[in-house]
């Protein structure tokens, strides 16, 4: 009965801080949750997987986007652009990483892996 009596009050004592007065955000400011999402979307690169020998996403990313590769198979992969030299990142098996920069020029990359002729995919700038 005390713990269920406790958790009320602690609930009732933390709706406190968000009904207005210091707790409240001044008109036009983010919240602290906006804050830290959009700060954690900007840091966060965008992630290719290759998985069964696949490459899976992004399909499109900002000119200059840091990219991501993870290799969940337990061989060794590349992205490498066909043209040989818009990127190209060489990435471990086994939950290896590895990161690149996408052009800065809008248009269609295709990719594939140097290793394994069959795996191709397209990395598009916009």
């Amino acid at each position: 009965m005390a713990v269920i009596a406790s958790a009320a009050t602690l609930i009732a004592l933390a709706g406190c801080g968000t009904s207005g007065g210091q707790g409240t955000p001044p008109p036009g400011a983010a919240s602290s949750s906006e804050s830290s999402s959009s700060a954690t979307s900007a840091t966060q690169p965008d992630t290719i997987t290759i998985k069964d020998f696949g490459y899976q996403g992004p399909i499109s990313v900002s000119p200059g986007a840091k990219v991501s590769v993870k290799d969940l198979d337990a061989q060794a992969h590349t992205v490498t652009s066909d043209d040989g030299k818009s990127f190209n990142a060489a990435v471990d098996g086994g939950g290896g990483t590895a990161e690149f920069t996408a052009p800065s020029t809008p248009g269609s990359y295709p990719y594939h892996c140097t290793y394994h002729s069959n795996m191709h995919g397209t990395l598009v700038v916009k």
